[in-house]
């Protein structure tokens, strides 16, 4: 039987994930949201191991650098091999992706676009980084998550798969997406503080403005609170665009 929340039997999003170190995964996509998106059909993730796409009895999936240099870079054939062979027909129209911490910085604008595409392939770059040529035969878009370096490509690749699955359509209540940091077609600011019960901890008050129930003061504070915070934190925002001359 069909699922009604997916499309034509398949969920809304189907992640496939090609990494050497496959069990780092179980955690973060097993536990909360993500995991009962799954449930749902909404969300489909698999994760590959690239070196059952090897072809010696080593499994090698790493060699050293042509120019030499430290480190070892991920073999080409093998990703490509693997991503080929899971993606298969999808290949065109999915939207493979290199964890790199040279990409373009990941946002919240390119995870709604993700959130829409149907199907991502992510592959986890790892030690000195992958053959450049694994790029240019698939096509890959690169992405970063901030501009530091870590072991590898799987984090990225986790907080990639967590923030745009929880913008697929009935993952997450709407109306919380909206009013979210950095949501998409809202004005450049972090989100204004939260408070719940109890009204008073440790000396420290719920602000009276939040227990009186006139929404549209209520909304103005929160404007002011956003506005504020956003100086604070993040200051680059509230920078003006360079006006582009042509």
């Amino acid at each position: 039987m069909t699922d009604p929340k997916s499309v034509e039997g398949r969920p809304r999003l189907h992640v496939d994930i090609f990494t050497l170190f496959p069990q780092m995964f179980t955690g973060p996509f097993t536990e909360s949201i993500l995991k009962r998106a799954q449930d749902q059909g909404l969300v489909r993730i698999d994760v590959h191991d690239i070196r059952d796409w090897t072809h010696d009895r080593h499994r090698t999936a790493d060699d050293t650098p042509y120019g030499g240099g430290a480190g070892m870079v991920m073999k080409a054939p093998p990703i490509v091999e693997a991503v080929e062979a899971v993606l298969g027909p999808d290949l065109e129209r999915a939207h493979i992706i290199i964890t790199s911490a040279g990409g373009r910085p990941f946002t919240q604008t390119i995870a709604q676009e993700l959130s829409t595409t149907g199907r991502i392939a992510i592959i986890c770059g790892h030690y000195e980084g992958i053959d450049e040529r694994v790029s240019a035969i698939l096509g890959a878009d690169e992405l970063a998550i901030g501009d530091y370096v870590l072991t590898g490509g799987e984090l990225p690749a986790m907080v990639i798969v967590d923030a745009v699955a929880r913008l697929v359509p009935d993952v997450i209540d709407a109306a919380s997406i909206a009013d979210e940091s950095h949501a998409a077609g809202r004005p450049a600011l972090v989100e204004y503080p939260h408070y719940t019960r109890p009204a008073s901890y440790r000396g420290l008050e719920v602000p009276d403005i939040l227990l009186s129930g006139h929404h549209a003061r209520i909304a103005a504070w929160r404007e002011e609170r956003a506005q504020e915070r956003t100086a604070r934190w993040r200051p680059d925002l509230l920078q003006e665009p360079p006006v582009r001359e042509d």
